[in-house]
């Protein structure tokens, strides 16, 4: 799976999360630009990701994402190990 199909999914997952259906990401996307994106919903988001490509995340590699683009990029490398 390329970042390009990681991004369609993850785009699908924020709309579900979040219940926004205009909700747009990108690679430089951030909790701040979306409005209800708090730790509690981080979490749960997270969770959903993690459910719908069958990875599971490290606290650290959580921990350490800026934007949504690194973590597709940590998404597509679990995905392609």
């Amino acid at each position: 799976m390329d970042n390009t199909e990681v991004m369609v999914r993850l785009t699908a997952i924020f709309r579900d999360v979040f219940d926004d259906d205009s909700i747009i990401i990108n690679d430089k996307s951030v909790s701040s630009d979306i409005e209800d994106w708090d730790s509690l919903n981080n979490i749960r988001l997270m969770v959903t990701i993690e459910e719908a490509f069958g990875i599971q995340f490290d606290t650290a590699q959580l921990n350490g994402l800026a934007n949504v683009g690194e973590l597709v990029t940590v998404i597509t490398g679990k995905l392609n190990t």
